[in-house]
């Protein structure tokens, strides 16, 4: 039902949105050909009332069928394929570097409570929360790039540069499975910048709830009942408190997931990266329907799916929970 109420949205919008659609998709022939014209209109079923169009328009998604864009004159499906793998990449390292700062962030803050450690690393979460990621976008590119000159300012890899073969769409990966570590180094140096500012307003969120999560465990009995045991604190602080509150910080990843996707489409513009956020924002200044409805129900697909996944991770992390 989700995914059926998703779809009705999304072409409910694509409804009113003030465009031409023959005119924009068949450019000259819409003046000078009517048979392509009129088979247009059939295929689309622009000819006929809003339900039997709902109805045409899930029997093509239902065959793949996204449209053709009219910026690229190509099926929105293949423009997906060439461009998901780059933020796909973009994505995955943002969020290991979120995941892992943002935890090992909360818990030391926690662990420090009210300390000059703990201060620090919450006023620095705040900020990090409250600065818009276009503007930390153009900050890390004009220091990065133009200033200090010590990362590259746009694309995947260097200009001339041959991609490795694709095997997964993900440069790093595809460098490192055809073993060219010299690939693989300048990929990931490109990668640096737009992960960094992608996942500096993850960071400072997960190091809020975990500093919190972790608080809310640390004075159980079980805790004090381990260092009364001599445990070494290290242990202390991964086996029982982290353990303890890992459930409450996985439910967190879903909305962090949320805002990479919805971060990348200024991340992606700022640094000229080649991904679905690019495509999105080209689509939505060229009013490019197709394209827009074809991104929207691909970031509202997968946004189901990793919350689905958190949702059965949480259940698999804490035995008390069971979905079902």
């Amino acid at each position: 039902m989700l995914a059926v109420g998703i779809t009705l949205v999304v072409f409910v919008l694509t409804q009113l949105v003030p465009s031409n659609a023959v005119a924009t998709n068949l450019g000259e022939q819409a003046s000078g050909d009517p048979a392509a014209v009129a088979a247009f209109k059939s295929h689309y079923g622009l000819d006929r009332p809003l339900p039997v169009r709902y109805g045409l328009y899930l029997k093509h998604l239902a065959q793949g069928d996204l449209g053709q864009s009219s910026l690229t004159h190509d099926a929105v499906t293949h423009d997906l394929g060439q461009f998901i793998p780059a933020t796909a990449e973009l994505a995955l390292y943002s969020i290991v570097i979120a995941a892992v700062f943002g935890i090992a962030f909360g818990v030391i803050a926690a662990m420090r409570r009210n300390r000059p450690t703990d201060h620090v690393l919450r006023v620095v979460s705040l900020g990090g929360i409250s600065m818009p990621t276009f503007w930390i976008a153009l900050v890390a590119l004009y220091l990065g790039f133009f200033k200090l000159g010590w990362f590259p300012g746009a694309e995947r890899l260097d200009p001339g540069v041959t991609p490795p073969p694709s095997k997964s769409g993900l440069y790093t990966i595809d460098a490192l499975l055809v073993g060219r570590w010299g690939l693989f180094v300048q990929a990931l140096h490109h990668l640096v910048l737009p992960a960094l500012v992608l996942a500096a307003f993850n960071v400072s969120l997960l190091t809020r709830y975990t500093r919190s999560a972790v608080l809310e465990v640390v004075g159980n009995d079980y805790v004090r009942a381990a260092r009364a045991k001599g445990l070494p604190e290290r242990v202390v602080v991964t086996r029982y408190i982290l353990r303890a509150a890992l459930p409450s910080v996985v439910t967190v990843l879903g909305l962090v997931f949320a805002n990479v996707l919805t971060g990348a489409v200024l991340v992606e513009k700022i640094f000229s990266w080649p991904g679905v956020g690019q495509y999105a924002y080209q689509a939505a200044v060229n009013l490019d329907v197709p394209a827009i409805a074809g991104v929207s129900l691909f970031v509202a697909v997968v946004y189901i799916t990793v919350n689905f996944i958190v949702d059965v991770l949480y259940g698999v992390i804490d035995p008390r929970i069971r979905v079902r």
